[in-house]
């Protein structure tokens, strides 16, 4: 039997704001990375 935790609405909102900061961070990482290979490939960089 798996037991369910019943989340208060303050807790569910946290929890949702906390992963859409993380979503946004990770969306944040692969575009920097992106335009890193991007310039590195342009020889921007020599």
């Amino acid at each position: 039997m798996i037991e369910t935790i019943k989340l208060s609405e303050a807790q569910r909102k946290s929890r949702r704001n906390r992963n859409v900061a993380l979503g946004l961070v990770l969306a944040a990482l692969v575009v920097i990375f992106y335009l890193i290979t991007l310039a590195k490939i342009g020889g921007f960089w020599n």
